[in-house]
């Protein structure tokens, strides 16, 4: 049975055509497709309000990530020997301090913190849909740009493969294809037999596309909803 091409929206190729019985191993991006991304933050930034109103001396800290956050996203294309470092040292040189010190705001506020509220913000859907494409013995894998083991950990899940962008056999950021081709490598599965699973067209569409993976693009709130089931009530039906 083929995925049904879903009504455009806002986002194109939301759903792309594919037959699910040719389906070897089903990829998913992790931050937004798992759990609400911005409902998350919405709660971290709440923590943040309350945090530096009793500590206002380490209200640089937020702005570091900030800085950290923006300079990773300006440079998606860019290739380097060690993205790991370089994420910080780019931080550092715009904020002018030394590396080491956004690494610790960036543990913080972007690695610790958020994760006591990414089960609050699951997305049900994707997690039952998981669960599903494993009970059927198709091969599971992420893909994610930051390390995603401590948020599959609190979301209960333990994928085939993991693979993230700071990976040494990785090192680009999406759109970049190679994280989705080191994926596929590790489960032993052609690239056309994969299915991608992300929420953004900008990034993971387009990484699904330049590595010519079949994907689908679950968007947001109720529209994630609807293609969620959409694809869980697919997989049930193999």
């Amino acid at each position: 049975m083929a995925v049904k091409r879903l009504a455009r929206s806002k986002l194109q190729n939301s759903c792309v055509s594919i037959d699910l019985k040719s389906v070897k191993a089903v990829i998913f991006d992790v931050d937004g497709t798992f759990y609400d991304l911005k409902r998350m933050y919405a709660r971290v930034r709440l923590e943040v309000f309350r945090y530096y109103l009793f500590h206002p001396k380490d209200l640089q800290e937020i702005q570091l990530v900030t800085t950290f956050i923006r300079e990773r996203e300006s440079r998606v294309d860019q290739v380097v020997d060690d993205l790991e470092s370089a994420q910080y040292e780019w931080a550092a040189i715009a904020a002018g301090v030394p590396p080491e010190k956004v690494r610790t705001a960036v543990k913080k506020w972007v690695d610790q913190v958020p994760l006591k509220y990414i089960y609050s913000y699951r997305h049900p859907e994707i997690l039952q849909l998981f669960q599903c494409i494993t009970n059927r013995g198709i091969a599971t894998g992420v893909f994610s740009d930051y390390p995603p083991q401590a948020k599959l950990a609190q979301l209960g899940l333990s994928p085939d493969c993991v693979v993230s962008a700071i990976d040494r056999n990785v090192r680009r950021l999406k759109p970049d294809p190679t994280g989705l081709l080191v994926a596929a490598e590790k489960l032993n599965v052609n690239v056309e037999q994969c299915l991608f699973i992300g929420d953004r067209d900008d990034r993971d569409g387009e990484c699904a596309r330049r590595a010519g993976m079949p994907y689908v693009i679950l968007g947001q709130d109720k529209q994630l909803s609807a293609i969620a089931k959409n694809l869980l009530n697919q997989f049930l039906s193999i």
